[in-house]
């Protein structure tokens, strides 16, 4: 089968390899699955460069998160069947940048029927994230006002479908005119482009005053220290990464002073610590595709060829929602 493999780490352009290698077998509780397609997300472009935190080890294939089709299931597996489409995080190091890939079988959910298979790839990662931030961690409430960073990449934009989805009015901050059209496709109440607009005072001005009930932050740095200075009183901001590459200190003091709470969110611990949540969000998530509140933003469908460039890209934050990979196109 073809396969991206990495052998060093450094820039995806420059250290992703495409091959020929083994088609990998299922182990006992797992199953084996031709790739429909492969969501690129930001980890992936940590992980090529080493700064992820998780280090499979060397060498291994990117790709975090993938829809696809069972094909094989490993001793003690009878669920999914042969033929089921599926969602979920391959078993690295053989991700999901390869024609086929391996996943443990407890951890395959059903790909929503609403949803092809470049938008059911799209589901699993960024939506559980942001149904994790804004309901597990902030209790985003309808009425409330949510400040979304980001907010036509990939977890940004699930943030602003999921916050419409339960009544809020979301503030969406992009970085660019084409950014700022998909956010508004995406539902967002009002646009910040931060490279003409000051997004701290258009918060203020939008809530009279008040400033957010809670802020979904993917990316750290100067939208983390402008979001303490337009944060409501009880306000919530749920950190959710640095895509910036600041990691912020924050100031307990000034937490304190302004009655805000900072709450991080790893939503990977959730598969260790709460595995009825995660199926329960699954099932929430999928309810939400069929009545057509939620749907992946798909920008862009390219061949497996292209993978190493579509990283890149998604490294350097040139992207418009999500790419998707597709090793049979």
């Amino acid at each position: 089968m073809k396969a991206w493999r990495l052998y060093e780490t450094g820039e995806p352009k420059n250290v992703l390899r495409l091959e020929e290698t083994a088609e990998p077998s299922p182990a006992p509780g797992q199953v084996l699955v031709r790739v429909r397609a492969a969501a690129v997300n930001f980890p992936d472009a940590m992980m090529c460069r080493g700064e992820y935190q998780i280090k499979p080890p060397l060498p291994f294939t990117p790709g975090v998160e993938l829809c696809g089709e069972v094909v094989a299931l490993g001793e003690g597996v009878s669920t999914p069947a042969v033929g089921a489409r599926v969602i979920g995080s391959p078993v690295l190091p053989q991700g999901a940048f390869a024609e086929f890939a391996l996943m443990d079988a407890v951890r395959t959910f059903p790909a929503p029927e609403a949803l092809d298979d470049a938008e059911a790839s799209g589901l699993f990662i960024g939506y559980q994230t942001g149904w994790f931030g804004l309901h597990r961690r902030a209790a985003l409430r309808s009425g409330e006002t949510l400040l979304v960073h980001a907010a036509a990449g990939g977890v940004g934009s699930a943030a602003v479908q999921l916050g419409k989805a339960a009544g809020a009015r979301v503030i969406g901050v992009v970085g660019g005119a084409a950014k700022a059209e998909a956010a508004r496709q995406l539902g967002a109440d009002i646009v910040v482009d931060r490279h003409s607009e000051d997004f701290v005072q258009v918060v203020k001005e939008a809530t009279g005053g008040r400033g957010a009930d809670v802020v979904y932050d993917p990316v750290g740095g100067a939208a983390y220290a402008g979001s303490t200075k337009c944060i409501a009183f009880e306000g919530r901001i749920v950190v959710v990464g640095f895509a910036s590459g600041s990691i912020p200190t924050p100031g307990l003091n000034h937490a304190l002073v302004k009655n805000y709470s900072v709450l991080g969110l790893h939503w990977g611990l959730y598969d260790r610590y709460d595995r009825d949540a995660v199926l329960r969000a699954h099932r929430e998530l999928t309810e939400l595709a069929t009545d057509g509140l939620i749907k992946p933003l798909i920008s862009e469908r390219v061949p497996l060829a292209e993978a190493a460039d579509a990283v890149q890209r998604v490294a350097d934050g040139s992207t418009v929602g999500r790419i998707a990979v597709l090793p049979t196109q």
